[in-house]
């Protein structure tokens, strides 16, 4: 491309840039009345100057020079009130900081092919969630991924914390919706029941930037959560796991670890598993729960568990299986042929159950901290498709998400702070046992 070129694209998206200042001007006009006002107020003294326009000027004085200066006057006037007032609808329309948020994303390297970084159009309050701003951007040709790909790079450019990046009007503009850096999520928030959701079986994880993060269960049946040591994701497997007591669930845990995560009263509430045989045993008990549901479901002709319950009125309740280090279960390394046996064994009850669980009311709650890609079957792993990650390396994150957003957005020393599948960073809420 010639330097001729980028002028010219320069030109013309100047031109367009500031046509939209004028548009956004106008509708910043519309909806703010002190500054209809002020339009209002120059649009008066405009006339007032039109029609006062020969005293002003005094052409009466000017004797064979009226015709010639009058119609001067009568010409200049129109045009110079007309691109006053497109001039001050641009300036209403220029968000404050467009500058300034222009040469960042150009330092960080957000630009297009000509050079061009994204021109910010305006900046607002969210309607929805009042805490963020929108951010409004012309992309200048630069797709959404590329966007994503420089998150980072553009909340240190803009000095923010962003909740989400999405095409709007269509894919002509690009909305930020962000806080400032300084109004960051909080180290700690405490669990409160009001908090527990009235939805059947919706589970409540924590807070992002655009309010309360959930999974609904009956919708997304399983769920794989990851995080290295000292993440909070042994809080955020309780956290989970009194929710669904407390919605009627019967919970199953599978705990190698002797029980030292899990003091007595999770003992009185849940079916501990300590052994792999004891394990099995448990497994094979749900497997057959989920084949008496199926023939009972077959034979009402309902096609999930909440359907059956409400035409039924059995209220079969629904099933949690937790294991808060599923590699640590699952690894055949250094094992004997006889423990190995019993982990294929293992893993085929939980394949069926990842497989088949969600209409017969049956979930999975896995959770890990090793980054062995190896160690969890692809039958099983695919099936949880509800993905959280806390602070983790690039090879974890890429296990539990299929990304490295985990690595690249929860800062290193943050206890609480996951990820979901979709993007979306909250900070999980703290339980206290004592709440069991």
């Amino acid at each position: 491309m010639t330097r001729n070129d980028k002028d010219s694209i320069h030109k013309r998206a100047e031109i367009h840039r500031l046509l939209q200042r004028m548009k956004t001007g106008l509708e910043v006009v519309r909806h703010t009345p002190y500054k209809a006002m002020l339009v209002g107020t120059y649009l008066v003294c405009a006339s007032l100057v039109w029609v006062f326009r020969g005293r002003l000027w005094d052409l009466d004085s000017y004797g064979m020079f009226l015709p010639i200066l009058e119609a001067t006057i009568n010409l200049l006037v129109p045009l110079y009130a007309v691109g006053g007032l497109l001039a001050f609808l641009a300036l209403l329309g220029t968000p404050r900081g467009s500058k300034a948020a222009k040469e960042g994303l150009q330092k960080v390297g957000l630009v297009n092919h000509a050079g061009e970084a994204p021109a910010l159009i305006a900046k607002r309050q969210d309607r929805a969630n009042p805490r963020l701003t929108i951010w409004e951007f012309d992309p200048c040709g630069i797709p959404l991924g590329e966007w994503e790909d420089k998150r980072a790079r553009i909340e240190t450019a803009l000095d923010i914390t962003i909740a989400k990046m999405t095409w709007a009007d269509g894919r002509k503009l690009i909305h930020v919706y962000a806080v400032p850096a300084k109004c960051d999520f909080p180290a700690l928030l405490p669990w409160k029941d009001k908090y527990l959701s009235p939805d059947s079986f919706v589970l409540v994880l924590g807070e992002s930037l655009t309010g309360l993060v959930t999974v609904n269960l009956a919708n997304i049946p399983h769920i794989l959560l990851g995080g290295s040591t000292g993440s909070g994701k042994s809080v955020l497997l309780k956290l989970l796991l009194m929710q669904s007591l407390r919605k009627g669930a019967e919970v199953y845990i599978a705990d190698f670890k002797g029980g030292v995560d899990f003091p007595n009263v999770w003992r009185q509430k849940c079916r501990m598993c300590f052994t792999e045989k004891d394990l099995l045993y448990t497994l094979e008990q749900i497997v057959a729960v989920l084949e008496y549901r199926k023939e009972r479901l077959a034979e009402t002709g309902c096609s999930d568990l909440d359907t059956y319950n409400d035409v039924t009125g059995d209220n079969l309740p629904r099933i949690v299986f937790a294991c808060d280090e599923v590699a640590e279960l699952l690894d055949k390394a250094g094992r004997s042929k006889e423990e190995k046996e019993w982990l294929g064994q293992i893993e085929s009850r939980l394949a069926t159950l990842a497989r088949l669980g969600r209409a017969f009311g049956i979930h999975l709650i896995l959770a890990t901290q090793r980054p062995d890609a190896s160690i969890l079957p692809g039958q099983i792993k695919n099936n949880l498709n509800f993905r959280v990650c806390g602070r983790a390396d690039n090879v974890l994150s890429q296990i539990i998400l299929d990304s490295t957003n985990a690595a690249e957005q929860i800062p290193k020393d943050a206890t609480g702070r996951f990820i979901i599948g979709d993007g979306t960073v909250f900070q999980a809420y703290l339980l206290d046992e004592k709440q069991l």
